[in-house]
């Protein structure tokens, strides 16, 4: 196991009514701006609880983020903090909502030209100062309400870049299942494939004998694997959404992360995919993942041999037949969550793969566990999921 250092302060408030616990993690002289979506919240109750535990506090609201929130729509909320003297922010919303808040917060406090710059200019910014804040979870799909990292989309440019910050991680998170129920298919769907591959991502490198680490990783894909069907055919089921809300939320909340190497090359690809084409991140990452495992196959070996062996009880006497097997039973599980797996599924073919090449060529970025994962593995990768 490698060394590390870790710390996750992020208090859980976990349960049916927990909303209403948030007057005990504010301050009551704080100005408040409750910071949430296109307006489902609107619907499904949550904003009434909000407002109700509010009630003694002087807040504002700031609605419209989007999904792959855009950093041209955070500005404006920076400057709604701005004129009004805003103490604390409250994210109401799924991952989205929540990493926009991330991005708001610091931006909010920087003074070093450009807010771009804290996700464009890394590692040369570093965040100083950021306004507090907490979240109430309503989509389980990120695990952005008990980590440090998020993901801005500039609209301008067509770019989606990551941050990450220790001042930048919740005060508290309230997750309540029941304000679940009322999520489409697709949204179960693409939560439980973004917590998925969140695991995968740290899981699916190579051995450093971190076995509570693998265990901790298995046991969560398991839970996804099980739970997320039942989810789209029982989606009032508590058990079953409390369940993936907090499988979600230990996909990313820095745990099995400690001490193990980790990829994250599906998920930089996969921006690529969302920024040019707008295809929701989880279905990008649907793609890419069966294809990075394909031309990985042998630096990811022997976990790709235990992924199917502990995850998916596979057995074969032989390791190619296995490995092979492995990758087909991943991209079954996204396809029983009825997530598309292709390119061509969503339009896309060669001009596509060429203009995410052409990007990460730019870029020079050398992705992966290993940093062998250049343009050329990217075109590769991409044409194996035409």
């Amino acid at each position: 196991m490698n060394n590390f250092a870790f710390v996750n302060p992020v208090k859980i408030l976990f349960g049916k009514n927990m909303i209403s616990e948030i007057t005990k993690e504010i301050p009551s002289h704080y100005k408040v701006l409750v910071i949430y979506g296109g307006g489902s919240i609107k619907k499904n109750g949550v904003y009434d609880q909000v407002k109700n535990a509010l009630k003694d506090y002087q807040w504002f609201e700031f609605s419209g983020i989007e999904p792959n929130p855009h950093y041209e729509t955070c500005m404006q909320a920076v400057e709604v903090i701005k004129q009004k003297n805003i103490d604390y922010i409250l994210a109401v919303g799924g991952g989205s909502v929540i990493d926009a808040t991330k991005f708001i917060v610091a931006a909010a406090c920087f003074e070093e030209g450009d807010p771009w710059r804290i996700l464009a200019d890394k590692p040369n910014v570093v965040i100083n100062k950021a306004l507090p804040f907490g979240t109430i979870l309503t989509l389980s799909a990120t695990a952005s309400e008990m980590n440090a990292g998020a993901v801005i989309t500039k609209k301008e440019t067509l770019e989606k870049l990551s941050f990450s910050s220790p001042l930048v991680y919740p005060k508290f998170s309230v997750l309540d299942p029941s304000v679940t129920f009322t999520l489409p298919p697709v949204q179960i769907s693409n939560g439980v494939i973004d917590s998925f591959v969140h695991v995968i991502e740290q899981y699916l490198t190579y051995p450093v004998n971190g076995l509570l680490q693998d265990f901790m990783a298995e046991s969560i894909l398991k839970v996804l694997i099980i739970d997320g069907p039942k989810a789209l055919k029982d989606p009032l089921n508590y058990d079953i959404r409390a369940n993936l809300m907090w499988a979600s939320t230990w996909a990313l909340n820095g745990w099995i992360a400690c001490g193990v190497p980790q990829d994250w090359s599906t998920h930089l690809i996969g921006h690529e995919l969302t920024a040019f084409y707008g295809i929701d991140h989880a279905q990008t990452l649907a793609i890419v993942l069966p294809g990075v495992m394909k031309l990985q196959k042998e630096e990811k070996k022997e976990k790709i041999l235990r992924l199917g062996r502990e995850v998916f009880s596979l057995q074969s006497d032989s390791t190619e037949e296995l490995i092979n097997d492995s990758i087909t039973a991943v991209e079954s599980f996204f396809h029983s969550m009825n997530i598309k797996t292709r390119l061509s599924d969503y339009n896309l073919g060669d001009d596509a793969i060429q203009k995410i090449y052409d990007r990460m060529e730019k870029r020079e970025w050398k992705l992966g566990e290993h940093k062998n994962i250049t343009a050329n593995e990217i075109k590769k990768i991409l044409e194996l999921r035409k």
